[in-house]
């Protein structure tokens, strides 16, 4: 699988942080390779959420750099995730406003009916929002807002950013025991029944 993963401006950055490390760890193993890209203010709250630059073993692209082999469909990505996702970054996703790299890639995405995924991290939601959701959805993305679950017991912060990305590894086809997956209840017994 040949990924490209954007991270946006929007704050989460520990989101595509965690996702990079498991992709560097795990990858290869299943014979997943990425490609990365920042905006400028997704570098810029990178730098306020986690500190220092980003630091991972992938190819990183310029946000102004056209030459980069997935914004072309003919490179044939198989996957795109924009993790975090702005608002903003989503709505010119789903207007095709290709304005940069991360728009390019994703507008290719779309064309080729290929795998694109947005975390979006923005609350609350505004009819513009809702509007341009629709919009992508519509258009075959995924929009997964970057919401933890809560049923596996998570202790630390970290264990909550791992039932974001286990998701998102989920709709990539990326098998990860990340979080505890959830089984169901057990049965209860039956209520005695009363004798009248």
């Amino acid at each position: 699988m040949k990924l490209v993963v954007a991270v946006s401006g929007a704050s989460g950055a520990p989101y595509a942080r965690r996702l990079l490390d498991f992709l560097a760890e795990h990858g290869p193993a299943h014979g997943v390779g990425a490609d990365v890209v920042f905006t400028t203010t997704g570098k810029q709250v990178w730098a306020q959420e986690i500190g220092g630059a980003p630091r991972h073993p992938f190819p990183t692209w310029s946000n102004h750099d056209f030459t980069a082999p997935f914004a072309s469909g003919s490179a044939q990505y198989d996957a795109m995730v924009v993790i975090p996702c702005s608002s903003g970054q989503l709505a010119r996703i789903a207007y095709g406003l290709s304005v940069d790299l991360v728009g390019r890639a994703a507008d290719v995405m779309l064309k080729e009916k290929r795998r694109l995924v947005l975390v979006l991290r923005e609350t609350p939601i505004s009819l513009v929002h809702a509007r341009a959701i629709t919009q992508v959805v519509e258009a075959g993305a995924v929009v997964m807002p970057a919401s933890p679950s809560f049923y596996s017991g998570p202790k630390t912060v970290e264990a909550l950013v791992d039932t974001v990305v286990a998701r998102v590894l989920d709709r990539l086809g990326l098998p990860n025991d990340l979080m505890t997956r959830w089984t169901g209840l057990s049965p209860r017994a039956p209520e005695p029944v009363e004798e009248p």
